[in-house]
């Protein structure tokens, strides 16, 4: 069996090398030349993550990609992360229509296994500005954070895919703005938002 390798924080300065030899482009050179437009899809994901990361000081343990849930607290609480925006990083007719993925996830394709939502609770991040020559993922008065208790949607949309921020509303989420954003999630009980298994549908 093939172990995984510890991930180590990155400083920015580390050179990438050729034969022994340093070559003059670093690891921040990667991070400007991949990570700089951050109206994508993917990489706002990841930007949402981080952010909700911020607000809780979680920032010390490093993002895994194939982890069952995005961001854990302190306390142990397990935070699923989804992000969604108005704007996009394309050119478009009129403003994106926001919804997210709450897709229940097992780890094989077996028939009948359990499926679950692996984390406590939800943080959904829209990026709501809709202003495209101001639009500022990084100014975060430009977010809005909607958080849920998975046993909510566990109840009230057990096998859902996806679900719209309309609907989202319904279920009647806390909505802050981001100062309020660490408070918030700090005040979930870990024992009380435990999510219940999904069976797959046959």
């Amino acid at each position: 069996m093939i172990k995984t390798t510890d991930s180590k924080l990155k400083k920015g300065n580390e050179p990438f090398t050729y034969q022994g030899a340093k070559l003059d482009f670093d690891v921040l050179s990667f991070w400007q030349w991949s990570s700089s437009e951050l109206l994508g899809n993917a990489l706002r994901g990841k930007l949402a993550e981080f952010i909700v990361a911020s607000s809780i000081d979680a920032l010390s343990s490093l993002r895994e990609e194939w982890d069952e849930f995005d961001v854990v607290a302190s306390s142990g609480l397990k935070i699923e992360v989804k992000s969604s925006s108005y704007l996009q990083s394309w050119q478009q007719n009129k403003p994106s229509r926001i919804s997210f993925g709450i897709q229940p996830t097992g780890t094989s394709q077996t028939r009948g296994e359990e499926k679950s939502r692996k984390a406590d609770i939800y943080v959904f991040c829209v990026l709501a500005h809709k202003d495209m020559s101001s639009v500022n993922p990084l100014s975060l008065e430009q977010w809005d954070f909607y958080i849920l208790s998975t046993s909510v949607l566990n109840e009230k949309a057990p096998e859902q895919q996806t679900i719209t921020l309309s609907s989202l509303l319904e279920l009647k989420p806390t909505h802050v703005k981001y100062e309020r954003l660490g408070a918030e999630i700090n005040k979930r009980d870990n024992k009380s938002v435990q999510p219940t298994a999904i069976a797959a549908a046959d």
